[in-house]
């Protein structure tokens, strides 16, 4: 039986125990709590655009102008080699054909002979040597021609410099038939006109750009020029041209000349006599180049006979468009010697001279060149040309079959000149060019005599096959005015010229050739009296060794 104190106890215990069932319990347990739900998806993929538009063409290509040498000569410049260190250079060079003549014979009773021949490792040294010769008889007594060429070049190579030098033997022979055949009849001894010439040349030039930053090359010619019996000519060049550049936009060039001719006539009608035609100049000039433009600045004293005339020199160019136009423009000037040997390299039929007069030029131009397509490249230019002391070529007065010159003070040339040449590869060539004079202003003559006013040329090379080469070559000018006695003057009439040729390869050192010269026989005169052959055909073989 329970007492009031046991119940008491029992009583307490009951309220504990509610009371420590009855509290929180606030020890944090492990749970995963879910913010939020995530459900992973793809991103939307931005569509490529492909009709977008092509990229523009480049157009923008290097001009070339190709100068194609006599075949098979190998010849004295030198390549800078590439060598690559893991590469050993290789010290066996091969030359190849270096060696070739060609002969044949036409009518007008004919012989043509062409050869060169080549020597040397082209690495140390070279030496070539080149020789030819021709002659025709036509069927106007005293009509025949004869030229004769040798020549010897070579070069010395010390690693930076090279050390060259050539000389040559030329021979010309003409005979002056333009003359009345009906009233007179003279022997070849008494017409003949014949020139003889030795040549020599030798110089030093760097063959790389010293560590100073100069390019230079001195060289000294000499030659004795005579028309037998009648006049000689002695002349010395010394030339030193020196260039210093100055980072990769600048330099500065500076060209020493001197040009001195001695000259004596033989029997006049009084007595031998000589004098001397002397040119010096000194042309410093500022040269400023970079990839789209050049310009180049400078002034130029000349010295004629001791006579001092300053020309300018300043010319530039840029290029335009894409680098496919370039334009020039310049006003530049300069002295032309008319020594007796640059006479009749114009005019064979010229008498021997008494005075020599050197010419004054001056000329204000600008131009333009551009590739018109990938094979078509084109260029054209205009000048105004201002001379002092111009030769004129007159007919004498005796016999008419000599000319004299007829000196003009001071004339004006409007000159221009385009030319276009279509290029595929090695395989088709075809160039023309067109050049117009006019001669306005004349104060000591009344036309401008002797003179070309508008001249045509062209020239076609196409390989039809591997072994055949095609040529043609084409000359049209209108006829120039020329002066008789009484002051009579009279107009040439113009010429056209067709030329063609064809090479067939036989073997790899045996070839054909066939030419025809004058295709449409047209009996022009280029010089009053003096008529032209006709038709003219050839053929012969070309040997390589």
């Amino acid at each position: 039986m329970y007492t009031h104190k046991s119940l008491l106890l029992l009583l307490l215990l009951f309220i504990a125990g509610n009371v420590l069932f009855a509290q929180k319990d606030t020890a944090k347990k492990q749970t995963v709590d879910i913010t939020s739900s995530y459900k992973p998806v793809l991103r939307n993929s931005i569509k490529i655009n492909f009709s977008a538009s092509n990229l523009p063409a480049d157009s923008a290509r290097p001009v070339l102008a190709y100068n194609i040498p006599a075949q098979n000569l190998y010849y004295t410049y030198q390549p800078g080699p590439l060598k690559p260190l893991a590469i050993t250079q290789d010290t066996a060079l091969e030359l190849g054909v270096r060696n070739f003549i060609k002969a044949g014979f036409g009518n007008y009773t004919t012989p043509y002979v062409q050869a060169g021949f080549s020597f040397g490792d082209g690495k140390k040294a070279l030496l070539n040597i080149y020789g030819d010769y021709i002659s025709s008889r036509g069927n106007i007594k005293n009509q025949d021609y004869s030229e004769g060429n040798v020549k010897a070049s070579g070069s010395y190579f010390t690693g930076k410099q090279e050390v060259y030098g050539s000389a040559g033997i030329r021979q010309q022979e003409y005979f002056l038939y333009g003359y009345d055949h009906a009233a007179h009849n003279f022997d070849k001894n008494e017409v003949q006109q014949k020139f003889q010439e030795f040549n020599v040349k030798a110089g030093i030039r760097n063959s790389a750009v010293t560590g100073t930053g100069f390019n230079y090359n001195p060289n000294i010619e000499v030659s004795i020029f005579n028309n037998t019996n009648k006049a000689s000519e002695n002349t010395f060049v010394l030339e030193a041209p020196v260039e210093k550049t100055f980072g990769d936009a600048f330099s500065l060039r500076v060209a020493v000349k001197a040009d001195l001719t001695a000259y004596t006539l033989k029997n006049p009608p009084a007595a031998n006599f000589s004098f001397s035609n002397n040119i010096f100049t000194i042309a410093p000039q500022l040269v400023y180049a970079k990839p789209l433009f050049n310009i180049y600045a400078g002034v130029t004293p000349a010295w004629d006979n001791g006579k001092l005339t300053v020309f300018p020199n300043i010319y530039g160019e840029a290029k335009l468009k894409n680098e496919v136009f370039l334009v020039q423009a310049g006003l530049v000037g300069r002295f032309i010697k008319n020594s007796f040997r640059n006479l009749t390299a114009i005019n064979p039929f010229l008498q021997a001279v008494s005075v020599q007069q050197n010419t004054k030029e001056t000329e204000l131009y600008a131009g333009i060149k551009a590739a018109l397509d990938k094979h078509i490249n084109f260029s054209a230019k205009a000048g105004l040309i201002s001379y002092n002391n111009f030769p004129f070529f007159v007919n004498d007065t005796i016999l008419g079959n000599t000319f004299y010159v007829s000196n003009e003070s001071k004339l004006t040339d409007l000159r221009l000149h385009a030319d276009v040449s279509f290029i595929s590869q090695d395989k088709f060539t075809i160039t023309g060019g067109l050049t117009f004079n006019g001669y306005t202003g004349m104060k000591d003559n009344a036309k401008a005599w002797g003179t070309i006013p508008l001249e045509i040329n062209a020239s076609m090379r196409w390989w039809a096959f591997k072994q055949v080469l095609i040529k043609g070559d084409f000359l049209a000018f209108t006829g120039g005015p020329y002066l008789l006695k009484n002051d009579v003057r009279k107009t040439l009439s113009g010429a056209a010229d067709l030329s063609g040729g064809i090479e067939v390869t036989i073997t790899e050192k045996i070839s054909a050739w066939a030419a025809v010269n004058n295709i449409f026989n047209n009996k022009y005169q280029r010089w009053n009296n003096y008529p032209v052959y006709g038709i003219n055909v050839l053929g012969g073989v070309i040997l390589k060794f």
